[in-house]
């Protein structure tokens, strides 16, 4: 597909994955590559492993030559069949930055001449001109993004992407119903693949404000052409912590005392009407919650005590959050237990070694009939600090 004067869509949709490492996929993705004629012929990133003809067969119809392959970022759905490529077009030459390099010969054993490249640099392929910009820890060391120039177009890579697979390529050939879908997409992917790196993200948006940008080609899903300003914003409110003021909880229950006992912390979230969503545990998609979490300022944890320890899925949750790192949230936990009770603090220390502010919590023996009146002012007191 043609996207911009001499600017080609080579890429692929894989209509059918589900998970991507451990990441949920309900709508498939894409890997982007992309072409640039001019009197060099560029090819910037190519695609998943297994997905080498789809790409070869693209480029076939478009061109007979590649005299640079931009390799933006070693990662597998991205250079995973740049080997595929090298092989039939053993001419081209490879530009990516210092960590890139290393990364290529450690992950694919390819050792070759190799232009490196650092922010500012910049490529003449003819008419137009390439310029380099190091992106490092969005959301790997050697990620780095690549802008033409003269048509102010910026392949960022993972930046401002999401797991969307679609038959429609650019924004704005989307419905308003996809295009809800796909920036709450790309909220998920944020949140469950940047968000550790938000410090990283910033510098990088502070790098954006000295370009214009008519077009932004991330390598998963919708290319932006009249939402830039809007994933743009919500790059820069996630990467700052910035939230609604509303509340997720995330709980679960053995033998239902804790289940019963959430009714009544909602109780006191609706006397003071803030928003929230409740999402148990065993039954629900983490990296969806995830997406909530993150734009959501504030969060309260249920668990049972099992072995002295937190119930698995909830411990299961917690360890997948704090591995992302989400930051400024308000908090709160409850939980029942049998014997010793120890879940409901081994949540709470979760909370402060993300050093989320902690309103209260509230433990109780099988049943939490006596402690109702705490738990609805558990429920209330957060809600009045958002």
């Amino acid at each position: 597909m043609k996207i911009a004067d001499n600017v080609y869509w080579v890429g692929v949709v894989d209509w059918n994955v589900r998970d991507f490492h451990g990441y949920s996929t309900m709508y498939g993705t894409s890997y982007n590559a992309y072409l640039i004629k001019d009197e060099k012929v560029v090819l910037i990133d190519t695609v998943k492993f297994g997905f080498e003809e789809d790409l070869l067969g693209k480029i076939e119809e478009i061109t007979d030559r590649i005299d640079y392959v931009v390799v933006n970022h070693v990662e597998m759905d991205h250079a995973g069949a740049l080997k595929a490529v090298l092989e039939k077009y053993p001419e081209a030459k490879i530009v990516t930055n210092a960590r890139g390099k290393r990364g290529l010969k450690e992950a694919y054993g390819i050792e070759r001449d190799v232009e490196v490249v650092k922010t500012g640099d910049r490529l003449k392929i003819g008419k137009q001109e390439l310029m380099f910009i190091e992106t490092p820890m969005v959301h790997w060391p050697d990620s780095m993004a690549t802008y033409l120039i003269e048509q102010k177009i910026l392949f960022p890579n993972d930046a401002f992407g999401m797991h969307y697979a679609s038959s429609k390529l650019i924004d704005v050939e989307l419905s308003e119903e996809d295009l809800e879908k796909v920036f709450f997409e790309a909220a998920k992917y944020y949140a469950n693949i940047v968000l550790p790196y938000s410090q990283q993200v910033r510098k990088v948006l502070d790098e954006l404000k000295k370009i214009e940008l008519k077009m932004i080609c991330p390598s998963h899903g919708i290319i932006w052409k009249d939402n830039i300003e809007k994933i743009v914003k919500k790059y820069d409110e996630w990467s700052s912590g910035k939230a609604d003021r509303k509340i997720v909880i995330a709980y679960d229950s053995m033998w239902g005392y804790t289940e019963k006992a959430l009714k009544k912390i909602v109780e006191g979230i609706e006397e003071v009407g803030v928003p929230y969503r409740i999402y148990k545990l065993r039954n629900s998609d983490f990296t969806e919650l995830m997406a909530e979490v993150m734009q959501s300022k504030g969060l309260i944890v249920g668990s049972s005590t099992l072995n002295r320890e937190i119930f698995p899925s909830v411990a299961a949750f917690l360890t997948y959050m704090k591995g992302l790192k989400p930051f400024d949230k308000v908090a709160a936990a409850f939980g029942s237990y049998g014997w010793s009770g120890e879940a409901v603090d081994k949540i709470v220390q979760v909370f402060k070694e993300l050093n989320f502010e902690v309103v209260g919590a509230v433990k109780f023996r099988f049943s939490s009939d006596e402690k109702s009146e705490e738990l609805k002012e558990l429920g209330r007191k957060l809600a009045e600090k958002l």
